[in-house]
């Protein structure tokens, strides 16, 4: 056996121990990469950003291995460098996963490895997401238009709001608009706001759902703002749940939504003329949300998702009667009081929205899913 291939081998074996199995900093099964600098194990899209940060990297079965390298990578390991690098995460701060967009994942690793938030060590002045208040400009979509204008954002934990204006002096002007913490979501969104930094912030009206699209220049920028919000988020959970451990109310902070995507809809009677609307799964309040178009401020009506034996369901259908339909793929979501009708472009959209909604309907409802079905019982 060659030196190379007995040095391959060692690694192949130290990737495949439970600390090792996964991306140090994404959490992807079986990575391939590994930093010779840090001596973590990564995936292919990990590499990259280390990569770029002039961090030493190589692929664990195609490239050359020397003796020291080996030796440092077995006395390394993901365990002992997320000792050390992470050893002071805030509970409320966002540990990206592989599916994330490059922007949370990167500004992670840079947080770790380049700028070492989490070491634990006292920093001055403490860093933006600890204070409690954040202020700034971000730009934020118009609610008619297209453009996109600078606001100024001012989130207050101690309030549990965050509010925006319309000019940069906030001290001459009211709010354009104050939005409770308590039912605001935040949630990345490059690819549907058409821009890599881009957040769709979520929050309940008095009608409806309403949404913000912004964005900021910079990456450490927008992400700061995201976990910003998510301490204010945190800290507001743990007032209106006292008794709530952690793992309860972290996944309760903010949610990505479970899919989203353009649908036809029929009527109620299944005779009208489909439309074509976009659609998002918000999993996490078992609200099925429609919209004319994909960056409208406000939903035209939400559907509830409960359980299938309190009479709730999903299946593919082949509508009758329904005119100008388009699309040929349907699906029918049954509630308690009406049967909804969609259309499908593509059949593996079906299947997806189809299992992305079985998937909500198989978990059990809580106290607060039921005041949130009773609340959207009475707009109907």
């Amino acid at each position: 056996m060659t030196n190379h291939e007995r040095n391959k081998k060692i690694l192949l074996e130290l990737v495949k121990q439970p600390h090792n199995n996964r991306c140090a900093d994404c959490g992807a099964a079986d990575p391939e990469w590994a930093s010779y600098k840090l001596g973590v194990f990564l995936c292919l899209n990990c590499s990259g950003i280390h990569r770029s940060l002039s961090s030493r990297v190589k692929s664990i079965k195609l490239d050359f291995w020397e003796d020291e390298l080996v030796e440092f990578m077995k006395a390394s390991g993901n365990a002992s460098n997320r000792a050390v690098f992470e050893k002071a995460v805030p509970v409320f701060y966002y540990r990206p996963q592989e599916n994330d967009c490059s922007t949370l994942r990167e500004q992670w690793i840079r947080a770790k490895y380049e700028r070492m938030e989490f070491t634990g060590e006292t920093k001055f002045p403490p860093l933006p997401y600890n204070t409690g208040f954040y202020e700034g400009m971000l730009w934020k979509k118009g609610k008619e238009k297209m453009q996109f204008l600078k606001r100024k954002f001012v989130l207050v934990e101690r309030e549990f709001t965050l509010s925006y204006y319309n000019k940069e002096n906030v001290s001459r002007e009211c709010p354009k608009a104050v939005i409770s913490i308590k039912d605001l979501n935040a949630t990345f969104q490059p690819e549907k706001i058409d821009h890599p930094h881009g957040l769709q912030i979520t929050y309940q009206g008095d009608d409806h759902t309403r949404s913000l699209y912004v964005y900021h220049e910079s990456a450490q920028e927008i992400v700061t703002w995201y976990n910003a919000i998510r301490a204010a988020r945190y800290a507001y959970l743990k007032t209106a749940y006292p008794t709530g451990t952690d793992e309860e109310l972290i996944p309760k902070i903010t949610t990505n939504y479970l899919k989203e995507g353009y649908m036809e809809k029929t009527g109620p009677l299944h005779k009208e003329a489909f439309k074509r609307r976009w659609f998002v799964l918000d999993s996490g309040n078992r609200k099925l949300l429609y919209f004319k178009h994909h960056l409208d401020a406000a939903e035209l009506g939400v559907i509830f998702i409960g359980t299938e034996e309190k009479g709730y369901s999903v299946k593919e259908c082949e509508p009758k009667n329904a005119r100008r339909n388009k699309w040929k793929y349907g699906i029918t979501v049954e509630t308690p009081w009406r049967q909804f009708v969609f259309m499908c472009e593509q059949e593996k959209e079906q299947k997806e929205w189809i299992q992305a909604i079985a998937q909500v309907l198989q978990r059990p409802m809580t106290p607060q899913d039921y005041t949130i079905e009773a609340n959207i019982k009475c707009k109907r």
